[in-house]
Order: C-alpha cells, then structure tokens, then sequence
C-alpha cells in the first residue's frame, strides 16, 4: 500500500485518531526501535534498613567508590536478574540479620 501524505501533522494526528493502522501499515516489515537515551521512570520509596546493614553497605558503597544507593541499586538488580533465570546464588552461611 501507497504511504499517505499529510500536509501537516495536525492532519496526520487527525487521521490516525480515527484509522486503524491495521491495513495501513506492513507490520511483518517493522523492527523494533532501541531508545538508548530513554530514561527509565523511578519512583522513590522509603526502606527501613537496620544500622548494622546500611553501615556495611556504606562500607561497601565506599570501597567501590559509588554512592551507596547505586550500590543497592545494583545489589537488587543483580538479584532479580538472578531470580528471574532461576540460577542459584552463592551459598553463604551467615546468621540472618534482624529484620
């Protein structure tokens, strides 16, 4: 199918508001785009940390010379990555810390 012409985008935005693209389009020719300047949304939360724990990750926030939220920031990441592919982390034997 022949691309439309649009004079403007007003009536382009006019258009597809009531048009399927549907028809329209050859999807089986579409690739999927990668927008690597996209910034992902995030939203602040409040995490109650016992002294002992936020101490060692300052601790090793600081030996990694980043800011120790970043750290935690990738200690989760690392983590659901992990749990998402079901591959076991290393075996530690520590007490549990209090909650």
């Amino acid at each position: 199918m022949a691309k439309k012409k649009f004079r403007d985008e007003d009536q382009e935005r006019e258009y597809w508001a009531s048009h399927d693209s549907v028809g329209e389009i050859d999807w089986s020719k579409a690739t999927r785009a990668t927008l690597t300047k996209l910034k992902p949304s995030v939203r602040t939360i409040s995490l109650r940390l016992t002294e002992s724990m936020l101490e060692s990750l300052k601790i090793l926030a600081n030996k990694q010379d980043v800011p120790y939220q970043s750290l935690i920031k990738v200690f989760l990441s690392e983590r659901i990555d992990r749990e998402f592919e079901n591959k076991p982390g290393p075996k530690k034997t520590r007490a549990p810390r209090a909650a």
